[in-house]
């Protein structure tokens, strides 16, 4: 099987491994080189880095919604492009290129969570269950039939950046065992309930702010869900305050929304809309992330303050 890969970060990485280990990868399509870090320096995605360690030729278009990229990608001559996190809509004329089309492997049980940020979303929403779909591309947003979905638990403290890794090797995984059946024709992809759609839009950095007026449960999916970016966070005093780590406190707490009603040797209680959430790490802007009791030692954390005013 020749195949035309479209993906650009971590978890389209591990997906491209197992693609280039069972398929004759032509090219891997990638987003261009990004400013990162303290420095500001150009980073190459994650696919990009492995595609070069694998000698395989790498694409950065910025536009690919012109006739000189449909036909690059028709010159691949590939049975059918793998895409996953790719960061791009694909129109038509490449959808159409390779001889059984597009596949996208989507991280969610769709139709619920079509979009940017799926595993987001899901934890944020408190589901307990995710997956990963393997589907036919069409020119809408997550709309295509799906051939095989496969479904995984999220662990009820669990990150998105950490379900992100167990995603991309589920993903990974249905490359290896699920594509070879789609892309023969053993397998039929069943059409959408498309009345039953969810969405998760992509993320913004406002996205990250926590409310605590609402139940305990709501916030400590909030901020797992929130992480590693944009970050959960909240104020301390006029300082944003960036929330890495919690876990579910106890019921019974005497305090408004967001006051930190008990400091424990590992941990803040603040008291939520209904509850409480117990505080493991943060970080103070302009700070080093630290945990709990550092936070407290520092007076960056103090018993009655009003975190959010």
């Amino acid at each position: 099987m020749r195949t035309l890969f479209f993906g650009t970060p971590d978890i389209a990485a591990m997906v491209l491994q197992a693609l280039a280990e069972t398929t004759d990868v032509a090219a891997v399509v990638c987003q261009p080189d990004r400013p990162a870090g303290r420095g500001m320096k150009l980073r190459p995605p994650a696919t990009k880095v492995l595609a070069t360690e694998l000698g395989i030729e790498v694409a950065q278009p910025r536009k690919i919604r012109n006739v000189e990229f449909a036909d690059w990608v028709r010159a691949q001559d590939a049975d059918v492009a793998v895409v996953i996190a790719y960061g791009r809509i694909l129109p038509k004329t490449l959808l159409d290129a390779p001889r059984r089309g597009c596949m996208n492997l989507h991280a969610s049980l769709l139709p619920q969570y079509r979009g940017a940020a799926p595993i987001n979303w899901a934890i944020v929403n408190g589901e307990t269950h995710t997956g990963i779909a393997l589907m036919q591309m069409d020119e809408g947003m997550d709309t295509g039939p799906v051939y095989r979905m496969r479904n995984l638990a999220i662990g009820p403290d669990e990150t998105a950046g950490e379900l992100y890794v167990r995603l991309g090797e589920l993903a990974a995984t249905m490359v290896r065992e699920d594509l070879p059946a789609a892309v023969s024709g053993d397998v039929t992809a069943v059409p959408q309930q498309h009345d039953a759609a969810t969405m998760a839009p992509m993320l913004k950095k406002e996205d990250g702010w926590v409310d605590w007026t609402q139940a305990a449960r709501r916030v400590h999916d909030h901020i797992r869900g929130m992480s590693p970016w944009p970050g959960a966070h909240t104020t301390i005093g006029s300082k944003r305050f960036k929330l890495l780590s919690s876990r579910l406190g106890t019921s019974d707490v005497d305090g408004e929304p967001g006051t930190i009603v008990t400091l424990a040797r590992d941990h803040a209680v603040v008291a939520c809309g209904r509850g409480s959430v117990r505080l493991l790490r943060g970080q103070l802007e302009g700070k080093k992330a630290l945990d709990a009791k550092q936070l407290a030692a520092g007076r960056t954390l103090v018993e009655g303050v009003r975190l959010g005013q």
